[in-house]
């Protein structure tokens, strides 16, 4: 990573941590404020490395960092896992190849982030909204050990 990116992400990381970002605009306004001139595009790649995430906070939405890197490949039975799963997911649901994960709004990446670092062999990816997981799995056999084997594992 060249210099002026790190800088740049030290930068970001930094006006995160200190509160109240809401949007990329206002991300790319505090940047120019300390000097840094990004596109939206720029700040949008940055904020994906970083690991930024928005979560909602008294009806707010916020970016927000996560507070260790995340975690490395991990095996299904792993105390996170279980941890995220019973405190983040409402419903799960198998669709043909698919298993559809419901989360509170604003929640859904805490849960797929921990899916992708974790060894679950029918978990080929995942894609996040903002309440919703769709995670895609070799079959439609594959999808419904995965529910069966999620929905164990957070208690539901």
């Amino acid at each position: 990573m060249n210099a002026l990116k790190s800088s740049r992400q030290e930068a970001i990381a930094r006006v995160i941590r200190s509160g109240g970002i809401g949007s990329q605009e206002e991300l790319a306004e505090r940047l120019g404020g300390l000097g840094f001139t990004a596109t939206q595009a720029t700040i949008s790649r940055d904020l994906e490395q970083l690991g930024a995430i928005k979560v909602r906070h008294s009806g707010q939405s916020r970016y927000a960092l996560p507070e260790t890197p995340p975690p490395p490949r991990s095996l299904a039975g792993e105390p996170r896992l279980k941890a995220v799963l019973r405190d983040w997911v409402r419903e799960i649901t198998p669709a043909a190849n698919l298993v559809v994960i419901k989360t509170p709004p604003g929640s859904a990446h805490i849960v797929g982030v921990t899916l992708d670092h974790s060894d679950l062999e029918d978990v080929l990816g995942t894609i996040c909204g903002d309440d919703t997981v769709f995670v895609a799995t070799p079959s439609a056999a594959g999808a419904q050990a995965l529910s069966k084997k999620l929905a164990a594992l957070g208690g539901l």
